[in-house]
């Protein structure tokens, strides 16, 4: 941590003092040190100059530089100001120009965040659900049926303002909402929840739960071996259909069966392809 701690530092010093670095020779001012840290004392970890210029290393975390002539800056060098201003010095350029200089780092490190963010969004994007792809409804969390809802449900409208698409956090936009109302979808009939006013507290409370997932049917991916699946000898694509004779066609049913026969044996009633047929039959797990 503290090595990237270190990095992300020595990158944004660099790109800083870069910007400055090249509005100044852009405009033709002379710049005399370029620095990662500071060399305090005139004690350096590594200098090496090229042309009019020592880029060099410093032994102090604090920060980076750039020396430009003319200007009195981290360096705080004021005898070069006592002499005729050379056409090549920072204080005889155009007020425009030195101000370009002066604010080219902070300019470099707001298109960096915009660069780094956007990369972000691109990496991760947004994750959102739309309404007409929502086949089977919605599964609502402990919080979302304390509000009214019930599995099956679909979200239409926060305070009027219909969703066409919409996040598993929304209950988020609930809390930031003044007198917030959910429209909801229940098997055709359009009904308003009114939100309670201890919600925020309770959404708080519940700290980074979904607020609401889509209600969705499974079949087996993969097993995890020596788990109660495996000894079960469920196989990839196999579909469960029924706990204890109890049909479920819902991933949110199945768990919730799950949760209430933990360290218990179960019969599970499997639906499984093979080759051009479907066998049904039942096998007990161990959860």
């Amino acid at each position: 941590m503290v090595g990237q701690l270190m990095l992300g530092l020595m990158i944004l010093i660099t790109l800083h003092e870069l910007g400055h670095f090249l509005a100044a020779r852009a405009f033709g001012i002379k710049v005399e040190k370029f620095y990662l840290f500071f060399d305090a004392w005139d004690f350096k970890l590594f200098s090496k100059k090229i042309g009019d210029t020592e880029y060099g290393i410093g032994w102090l975390p604090l920060g980076g530089y750039v020396k430009i002539a003319g200007m009195i800056d981290e360096s705080l060098d004021t005898n070069q100001i006592s002499a005729t201003p050379q056409s090549w010095e920072f204080r005889s350029k155009p007020a425009w120009q030195r101000l370009i200089v002066m604010v080219a780092g902070v300019v470099v490190n707001f298109v960096l965040a915009i660069i780094i963010f956007a990369g972000i969004a691109m990496y991760y994007g947004e994750e959102y659900y739309l309404n007409k792809e929502i086949e089977f409804g919605l599964t609502p969390s402990a919080l979302a049926k304390e509000i009214g809802m019930q599995d099956g449900d679909k979200i239409l409208a926060l305070n009027g303002q219909t969703l066409d698409k919409f996040h598993s956090k929304i209950s988020a936009d609930i809390v930031l909402s003044q007198n917030p109302i959910l429209t909801i979808d229940r098997q055709g009939t359009a009904i308003d929840l009114p939100i309670p006013t201890d919600f925020a507290r309770k959404f708080i409370e519940a700290d980074k739960e979904t607020f609401v997932m889509p209600r969705v049917k499974f079949t087996v991916d993969s097993v995890i071996p020596n788990t109660g699946a495996a000894n079960a000898k469920l196989q990839k694509e196999d579909k469960i259909v029924a706990i204890n004779g109890i049909k479920i066609d819902f991933f949110n049913d199945f768990k919730a069966k799950l949760d209430t026969s933990k360290g218990k044996i179960v019969q599970l009633t499997i639906e499984r392809k093979q080759a051009d047929t479907t066998q049904t039959f039942e096998q007990n797990a161990q959860i």
